[in-house]
């Protein structure tokens, strides 16, 4: 009975033990697999991106009051040189603005013109009186200087009237001086109102001037998309483009020059990707309109932070570059898609796979090692990463390695880089 019963146990602890292994390592069964390889890897990029100019000319309304009317503009895709006009608006507001601003030149002028005829009429009246009362109080002077001769009363008379002709005089004086302050003070508003006038004249031709606008650099037109009276966007939204005839305002941006005797792409690495890439290397650049020809480019600057967008399924961040490329064609237009391919260094005598051998389990890099007739998962560290092979430590040359996650019957996995938690290590 107990030989029976420890049999038993035996014989229990030996099937738990194969179910652990069981669970632990997958069947071999139609599981593909690959070796471990030490040699050369080419650290090359690729990603997708879109031709733009880095030098473009934005124009805009120009700063003047109320609203514009477009009366001519050039359609996106002309071709314009330097100097060329491309806009153009409706001048009738600021022509009938100079017009007011003639007239009220032309009346300040006449009010200048009848201001000092005024005044001087009005001095040779003043000398004329001032004259008399001069010639009044000499006469008071001649008569009193006779006050001895004369009888009491009349000596009194003549010294009352001479003073009386003094105070005249100096209140003539006083007068006098009034009206030349007065005259001299409504001439200094007609010469404000003249330069008012002549200022208003100057900006009134100035903003006439501006509402031509000609084109500051050579380049193709693109017309902007009209956003006025738009409160509100929303995903896939068509917004118009501006039109002759079409209203705006002062400072919106109306359309672009832009110059394509240069051209870059812009474009996005993989966070994995992002140590294989550096200011200087040398790339290819293919556009899908002319996928005939490889134009040879430079990496002309890689973001030093990384991006992502809340609403991508694919939780990669990923880091701004751009390229500049050294022969740009006359075929080629900004917003054409592009591929790139960036030509890194060689790595030598390393230790690499296939990208579909490695997996993610935990947030850890993982391959399935070939363990009896079995494979069992190892943590691996990702040095760098390419489209095709990936960099590891951790295995050893040799090494069999299944290319599917035999952990679900050897169902193929998506790539490794693109799932998060693994990230190429630094050079």
């Amino acid at each position: 009975m107990r030989i029976a019963i420890g049999i038993l146990v035996v014989a229990g602890v030996g099937s738990g033990i194969a179910v652990s292994v069981s669970k632990m390592r997958g069947s071999d069964r139609g599981i593909p697999t690959t070796r471990v390889v030490r040699g050369n890897v080419d650290l090359k990029v690729y990603t997708i991106g879109a031709l733009r100019t880095p030098n473009t000319a934005l124009l805009m309304g120009p700063p003047v009051g109320g609203t514009l009317q477009i009366t001519h503009l050039a359609k996106t895709g002309e071709e314009v040189k330097a100097n060329d006009i491309v806009l153009e608006f409706d001048p009738s507001e600021q022509e009938y603005n100079l017009e007011q601003a003639q007239f009220a030149l032309d009346q300040a002028n006449q009010q200048l013109v009848k201001t000092k005829a005024d005044g001087d009429i009005s001095a040779a009246n003043d000398q004329v009186a001032l004259l008399h009362a001069k010639y009044d109080v000499r006469r008071a002077e001649l008569d009193a200087s006779q006050n001895e001769l004369d009888s009491a009363i009349v000596a009194k008379k003549n010294d009352l009237a001479l003073d009386e002709a003094k105070r005249r005089l100096a209140e003539m004086e006083q007068d006098v001086q009034s009206r030349i302050a007065s005259s001299k003070a409504n001439l200094a508003v007609f010469e404000a109102q003249k330069a008012k006038a002549q200022l208003d004249i100057t900006q009134a031709k100035q903003r006439i001037a501006s509402l031509t606008i000609r084109a500051p650099i050579s380049g193709l037109v693109s017309r902007k998309a009209n956003t006025n009276g738009l409160n509100f966007f929303f995903t896939g939204m068509s917004v118009p483009e501006y039109q002759e005839g079409d209203q705006t305002f002062p400072g919106s941006a109306i359309a672009a020059i832009l110059d394509v005797s240069q051209m870059e792409v812009a474009a996005q690495v993989p966070e994995t990707a992002r140590a294989d890439i550096n200011a200087g290397q040398s790339a290819d650049i293919v556009v899908d309109a002319i996928p005939e020809k490889k134009f040879p480019a430079k990496v002309k600057t890689v973001g030093g932070l990384a991006s992502g967008d809340f609403w991508e399924v694919d939780s990669t961040r990923k880091f701004d570059a751009t390229f500049q490329m050294d022969q740009p064609d006359a075929r080629l237009r900004p917003g054409e898609t592009t591929h790139v391919i960036v030509h890194g260094e060689q790595l030598k005598n390393i230790l690499y796979l296939p990208r579909q051998a490695l997996f993610v389990q935990q947030g850890k890099p993982t391959v399935f090692v070939k363990a009896g007739r079995g494979f069992e998962p190892r943590v691996v560290n990702v040095k760098h990463m390419t489209e095709n092979q990936v960099v590891v430590e951790g295995v050893n040359e040799g090494t069999e390695v299944a290319l599917v996650n035999p952990e679900k019957g050897g169902t193929p996995s998506s790539p490794a880089p693109a799932t998060a938690g693994v990230k190429a290590g630094g050079k």
